[in-house]
């Protein structure tokens, strides 16, 4: 049985696509060129429109899959888990990509479980394995201590999450053209079972450093819980988010939707500020995609400068002040 292609499983909400579809696309693309398929963008939802399909080809897609449905306005995983095993089935892709949002955190094992199929979970990197064409999929493992690549050869498709905003979404091509293909949706698939009552924003959802322009971090460098206020004064000039290494949350400093790094969240602000933070590989995995970065640690031998595009080597509780003080009048 052959499987062929790649697949990215794009996300709406409300009738709009989100932007980790088009970050997804940017991954999908490269694994595409290299295996010399096609990628597909798959956007289940309701009120989609072909404008919007256009941006995902103008992002990278070759074609988009697009199913619009009174009934799947919302996610509901055994929903949305019977339509995509429907089209597996159909389509037979080789690789499917999902963000490791809600969405594909839940979706994704449900599929894979259902089609007997390869998942690797909270991927940081991917690629292809020149000899034989496999998915190499790098994630986070041990606590977020190593990167560990897995690969799974015998079964089809094989999928795997990807951290959202770990790649830059690709410059839209205006020139790019493919085709967007209309599914018609088999009310049969849907399993009644489930359907939603309401929403509500847990305090991950209300701590959205994701999406902030301005991140400032602190790190063990901070000494102390309290000392965080310097951070959040630094954010507050900004108007950005407060973040935090692993060692700042570990010490109950924080709390874990704050932290950035292999095992808490990836962020690409326009301007990221570490403070006291020295740089270990699990918190750069976190934000070195970063556009500006400003490092502030007494050491200078410190890794963070090694990615930092400013950096002023000196006493945080000395330097952070000043600068804030500065910020003060700025604003006055």
């Amino acid at each position: 049985m052959d499987y062929n292609g790649v697949w990215t499983l794009g996300e709406a909400r409300d009738g709009e696509i989100k932007e980790v579809s088009f970050e997804l696309l940017s991954r999908g693309r490269k694994l595409a060129d290299k295996l010399d398929e096609e990628l597909v963008s798959l956007v289940i939802g309701d009120g989609i429109t072909d404008q919007q399909a256009e941006e995902l080809i103008k992002s990278g897609a070759d074609k988009v899959l697009l199913m619009n449905a009174p009934a799947l306005k919302d996610f509901i995983v055994e929903n949305y888990s019977n339509v995509i095993e429907d089209l597996i089935e159909e389509y037979k892709p080789e690789i499917i990509l999902a963000a490791a949002t809600t969405m594909g955190r839940t979706v994704m094992p449900y599929i894979a479980i259902k089609t007997d199929a390869g998942l690797t979970a909270d991927c940081t990197e991917l690629d292809i394995e020149e000899d034989t064409g496999n998915l190499l999929q790098t994630r986070p493992a041990i606590g977020g201590n190593i990167l560990a690549t897995i690969k799974t050869p015998n079964h089809r498709p094989q999928m795997a999450t990807v951290r959202p905003h770990s790649t830059k979404a690709a410059e839209k091509d205006e020139s790019r053209t493919g085709e967007i293909v209309h599914l018609k949706f088999d009310s049969s698939l849907l399993d009644g079972r489930v359907k939603k009552l309401g929403f509500r924003k847990n305090e991950e959802d209300a701590v959205n450093i994701q999406d902030a322009d301005v991140v400032a971090a602190g790190g063990k460098g901070l000494k102390k819980g309290e000392n965080f206020a310097l951070i959040r004064e630094l954010a507050g000039y900004f108007e950005g988010a407060v973040g935090a290494s692993r060692d700042a949350v570990d010490r109950d400093w924080i709390s874990y939707p704050y932290q950035v790094g292999l095992s808490g969240k990836t962020v690409t602000p326009k301007l990221y500020f570490a403070v006291g933070i020295s740089g270990a590989i699990q918190h750069l995995a976190g934000m070195k995609t970063s556009e500006n970065i400003i490092a502030i640690n007494e050491d200078p031998d410190a890794d963070i400068f090694k990615v930092s595009d400013f950096g002023i080597v000196g006493d945080l509780f000395e330097i952070v002040p000043e600068l804030n003080k500065q910020l003060a009048e700025e604003v006055k």
